[in-house]
């Protein structure tokens, strides 16, 4: 019968080759071994403050928005301009009414929005200003039609326009109260409606 080896008594040998080992060899093997205790890892670099005047938001900086101009108004050029604008507005629509003998749509249109357009541009968005262009608009179409009874009474009567306009002014408003239609008054709506919204685009 064989005989078992007794166990090795007492602690065991120290590994001498990795104890002989020099101190640049294990500091290759651990490269945390020259870190000071309680600095871990490697902190991410800080990004940069944020410049003054720039949002702090993620992303990228954004300029700030240029300051808002102020509203351009002028109400007193802008009256003055309307009602010059009226005046001609009405001589042109009475002329195209004595040549044709016939109100037309796109006339009516174009009173409103010369109004318009001339109120706007000059007199900015000043609130007053696309009621009024409305009154001017409405003014303009009756005076012209007014103008336009005028030149065909004239052309009937052989007579100077001067003469029926200005020292027969009741016969023309006679004239017109006895032809104005439905259509007449379409032509007012048209106009003073045009002339509300020219004002309020040429404004802004």
């Amino acid at each position: 019968m064989s005989q078992s080896s007794m166990p090795p008594s007492g602690p065991p040998a120290p590994n001498l080759e990795k104890a002989e080992q020099p101190e640049e060899a294990q500091q290759a093997e651990n490269p945390y071994a020259d870190q000071q205790p309680g600095t871990g890892t490697p902190s991410a670099p800080q990004s940069e403050a944020p410049q003054p005047g720039f949002p702090t938001a993620p992303g990228y900086p954004v300029a700030p928005a240029p300051p808002v101009a102020p509203a351009r108004t002028n109400v007193v050029l802008g009256l003055a301009a309307a009602v010059g604008a009226a005046l001609v507005a009405a001589g042109v629509y009475g002329a195209i009414i004595g040549a044709t003998r016939h109100e037309i749509g796109w006339a009516a249109v174009g009173v409103g929005f010369l109004i318009g357009l001339a109120a706007g541009r000059v007199g900015g968005r000043n609130p007053v200003l696309p009621i009024v262009s409305v009154v001017l608009s409405l003014g303009s179409v009756y005076l012209g039609q007014l103008i336009g009874e005028a030149m065909l009474i004239a052309k009937d009567a052989h007579v100077g326009f001067d003469k029926v306009f200005f020292q027969n002014f009741d016969l023309v408003q006679e004239a017109w109260k006895t032809e104005a239609d439905p259509l007449t008054f379409v032509f007012f709506a048209i106009a003073a409606y045009v002339a509300f919204s020219s004002t309020q685009k040429a404004g802004r």
